[in-house]
């Protein structure tokens, strides 16, 4: 049983994997990352709770005519930058730089959620972040080029209709999104 390199780029490759029978299973691998760091932002607010989902435009998705937009959650490459960065530190910088918030406490939730087993090696660790929604917040950065499109903070009980409506316009949802959500409404 071997692994080979079928296709490589900076932050993807395609590779095969030779199975005991001499067939190939070809999947996707992140060569630079040691995981996804996938966050939860809940913002807490004087009303109540509230969660940041990003909306997005995927070329994977868009490009194949599976959806123009994507619900997702803050997440990003653990170890792309700098390889000796843990998995709370790219929560923390992941966080910040995609919604402009700092967490004033994080929980993790799971430490192997799959996105697709079948397509993909990657896997994402999911995590909690408590915001007090009172203080002040940076502006929030795109390092991926203009894929994040809008910021939705979504009261807590609005949220499965938000979804749900989401999706009824023929948007995609996230798998780590939902897994996310999971974790935030019955892993408590």
């Amino acid at each position: 049983m071997t692994n080979e390199i079928l296709h490589n780029e900076k932050y993807l490759q395609l590779k095969a994997y030779v199975r005991e029978n001499g067939t190939k299973w070809v999947y996707a691998h992140r060569p630079n990352a040691k995981d996804i760091a996938v966050i939860v932002p809940v913002v807490k607010k004087e009303d109540g709770e509230y969660v940041l989902f990003l909306i997005t435009k995927r070329p994977p998705i868009f490009s194949e005519n599976r959806a123009k937009y994507c619900l997702e959650l803050p997440a990003g490459l653990v170890g792309d930058v700098n390889k000796d960065e843990d998995i709370l530190e790219a929560i923390k910088r992941e966080l910040a730089e995609e919604s402009g918030y700092i967490a004033d406490k994080i929980k993790i939730c799971s430490k192997k959620v799959s996105s697709s087993a079948g397509m993909t090696s990657e896997t994402s660790t999911i995590a909690l972040a408590c915001i007090d929604g009172l203080k002040e917040h940076k502006e929030p950065t795109d390092n991926d080029g203009g894929v994040i499109c809008q910021r939705k903070l979504v009261k807590k009980e609005d949220v499965f209709e938000f979804i749900k409506d989401f999706e009824l316009q023929g948007n995609a949802i996230g798998a780590q999104t939902l897994s996310g959500l999971f974790y935030y409404f019955f892993g408590k």
